[in-house]
């Protein structure tokens, strides 16, 4: 597999028949022809070719006469082959990648060099808005399964030389096309490197699960801290404009989404709705985002605390009492009603769309009326909780999502078993696997609050106006 190919023809076609299995396969398509003097043949995968270019290509190779046989396979392709997209290959083992990787192959009796033909199309859907990272204003496309695609996207965005797109090929079976994309001059060449030696060295079998995959071999330590390490987006706008921030894209084949590398906290919390209002209207729905995330968190805890010492409840609150007789202890209650949540949500994801109306019906009754008025759960435990539910839609990294809902179950039985010292202490465990969570170049996860920066803060915090070149301000 590793050895380059022979002049011979015949020799060529028994190698690859056997290595691709041609007879076993019916999609494998081996095509033998002659150009000029020579006997030739081609390999391709069926499905991923262009007709059209391919009974182009063919006419021009029937047109040459036998004293018009080119020499060599230089030769041929600058006189005979009117197509852009050509390389000259001589390793087996690159040869087989690329011919599974759907480009057609030409072999020709007497070259000791194949010539590829880069012709190929992938079945690919519209360029739609994504469904999870919708905008009120602004671009209405998304990424596609389609890596070329998804370049030419941001390449639409950024016209400017110093934006690289490098390509890698990750996995032993699956040879998952990955591409970096970064600006010269403006990128952490740092956290650049680090990225292209862990590319470099990943030996697995398979990108499986596409980003998943490529996040848990780019960061394999610290699984247990649930805690984001990348953000995700499938909008090219907002891949753009964090590369032209220095930042790194990473673009796997066959994922509509790009991860972005390195990832703050704050990172994950940004959403692309914040540049598409004022600066005052989208300082306003970030300072939102973080007080409905830290409510989140904190909401059903610090109840549940001041329900075990009512003594501790403000005068002006005494109203968030439980009113009616507790059968099943609060914790309990609110332990039942974050694993329905989550039902509720899988239920959704599985459910055909004629059917989401019912289902809804019935979630409401079962776990609204019908479950207060038979007992199990009090008023005010559904009030919290339904406030949570909410507020995790408020937030659209669905990593960060369960990440806080981890840290909120962890207050919850802390607080029920020690009280206000299990209160605190799962603050600080929260606290902690923030801090103490790391970028995938090993820098802080709190930047630029830990390590504090106060210029890069207040552009976290407000929604900056945009500036011109001559730095006055729009």
């Amino acid at each position: 597999m590793g050895m380059h190919i022979s002049a011979s023809l015949e020799e060529n076609i028994k190698n690859f028949n056997d290595i691709l299995s041609v007879k076993k396969n019916f999609d494998v398509i081996y095509r033998g022809m002659r150009i000029g003097g020579k006997e030739a043949c081609m390999y391709f995968i069926d499905g991923f070719t262009k007709d059209e270019v391919m009974e182009k290509l063919m006419e021009f190779f029937y047109s040459i006469d036998e004293e018009e046989t080119p020499e060599n396979a230089h030769e041929l392709i600058h006189r005979f082959v009117p197509y852009i997209e050509v390389d000259l290959l001589k390793e087996s083992e690159k040869i087989v990648t690329t011919v599974l990787s759907g480009t057609l192959c030409l072999f020709v009796d007497g070259y000791d060099q194949c010539i590829a033909l880069d012709c190929r199309t992938y079945p690919a859907r519209a360029v739609d808005e994504p469904a999870k990272d919708k905008v009120l204003r602004g671009s209405r496309d998304g990424f596609v399964e389609t890596v070329v695609f998804n370049t030419a996207l941001i390449r639409r965005r950024i016209r400017d030389p110093k934006l690289s797109m490098e390509m890698f090929s990750v996995g032993i079976s699956s040879k998952a096309d990955i591409v970096l994309c970064y600006m010269d001059g403006r990128v952490d060449y740092k956290c650049l490197d680090v990225v292209r030696k862990k590319l470099e060295s990943i030996q697995v079998d398979s990108l499986t699960m596409n980003q998943e995959s490529l996040a848990e071999c780019l960061y394999p330590n610290k699984w247990y801290n649930p805690f984001p390490k990348f953000k995700f987006t499938e909008r090219p706008d907002a891949a753009a404009a964090c590369v032209l921030e220095g930042k790194i894209a990473v673009i796997i084949d066959n994922s509509a989404a790009a991860m972005i590398l390195p990832t703050t906290f704050f990172d994950v919390m940004d959403q692309a709705d914040d540049y598409y209002f004022p600066p005052i209207t989208g300082t306003y729905l970030r300072f939102s985002r973080f007080i409905i995330t830290l409510m989140t968190v904190l909401l059903t805890p610090l109840w549940l605390l001041l329900m075990m010492n009512p003594q501790w409840i403000p005068d002006g609150l005494e109203f968030i009492r439980v009113k009616e007789v507790v059968n099943v202890p609060l914790i309990f209650q609110l332990l039942i009603l974050e694993f329905a949540i989550d039902g509720m949500r899988l239920a959704a994801i599985n459910t055909p769309n004629m059917l989401t109306t019912p289902l809804s019906v019935a979630a409401g009754l079962v776990l609204g009326e019908f479950s207060v008025k038979s007992g199990w759960f009090n008023s005010e435990t559904m009030l919290y909780m339904a406030f949570v539910l909410l507020a995790n839609y408020t937030q659209a990294n669905l990593e960060l999502g369960y990440a806080l809902k981890f840290m909120r179950v962890i207050i919850l039985i802390l607080t029920a078993v020690l009280n206000i010292y299990g209160f605190l202490l799962g603050i600080l465990i929260t606290f902690g696997a923030v801090v103490f969570n790391k970028t995938v170049a090993g820098n802080g996860y709190l930047y630029p609050l830990l390590p504090f920066s106060g210029k890069e803060l207040k552009k976290i915090i407000f929604r900056n106006k945009v500036k011109t070149d001559e730095g006055s301000q729009n």
